[in-house]
């Protein structure tokens, strides 16, 4: 698959104890639905679609890069994360996107790429 066609997902997470959340003696039920989303999706689109998640504690350089992130950071504070982008555009902000969801957007940015 040609990088260029490749549709890219960043999620923004808020400060964790690590990368996933998925640690810790009291897992959040949220952070395993995500995962698994995202698990289904790299699955479902074999290389088609890249996601990355990033870490507010442990990649603040990249909350810094996105002016979209920074700006919704400095208005709403860390109450606006999680916040998904998907092709640079911010999608959904305040909690973790479905499996449907993602699966849409990423089918949509895909449409939109083969029109190209």
């Amino acid at each position: 698959m040609d990088k260029e066609n490749v549709v890219k997902v960043e999620i923004f997470d808020p400060p964790m104890c690590c990368p996933t959340g998925i640690c810790g003696p009291t897992i959040d039920p949220v952070l395993l639905d995500i995962q698994e989303a995202l698990l289904k999706i790299q699955k479902r689109f074999d290389g088609a679609a890249s996601v990355e998640r990033y870490l507010l504690s442990q990649q603040a350089a990249r909350f810094m890069q996105n002016p979209q992130v920074l700006a919704l950071l400095k208005k709403e504070g860390t109450g606006i994360l999680p916040i998904t982008v998907v092709e640079g555009e911010v999608v959904k902000t305040k909690s973790y996107p479905s499996f449907q969801e993602l699966d849409q957007w990423i089918k949509a940015r895909r449409d939109n790429h083969d029109q190209l």
